[in-house]
């Protein structure tokens, strides 16, 4: 936990910015690199489907929010994925489960 899933996104391409998405992501979150996450999901487009990035993870103030998307869009633009969705799932800990039991 959290979680960064990536949509429509080339596997190999995606293993190759993993290190750089995690360093970036734990240092603005604060967190430990070990509990990022990252998610390639596959899927089959029925409409017109943009890249996109879902971030599930605790609700953090604004400016966090902001930062993490500001990183992740930055990696993307500079292997020319300008155009990718980015939005955040905010979970909260009394509906989050680890072994039947909630965190809080």
């Amino acid at each position: 936990m959290p979680y960064l899933r990536f949509k429509g996104f080339p596997d190999v391409f995606l293993e190759e910015i993993t290190p750089k998405v995690v360093d970036e992501f734990a240092g603005i979150v604060q967190i430990p690199q070990e509990i990022v996450k990252i998610e390639l999901l596959s899927y089959q487009i029925i409409t017109n489907t943009p890249l996109s990035v879902e971030i599930l993870m605790f609700q953090r103030a604004q400016e966090v929010h902001d930062a993490v998307a500001a990183s992740i869009h930055g990696i993307l633009s500079e292997h020319g994925y300008r155009n990718v969705h980015i939005f955040f799932v905010i979970l909260n800990r009394n509906l989050y489960y680890k072994e039947g039991r909630p965190l809080e």
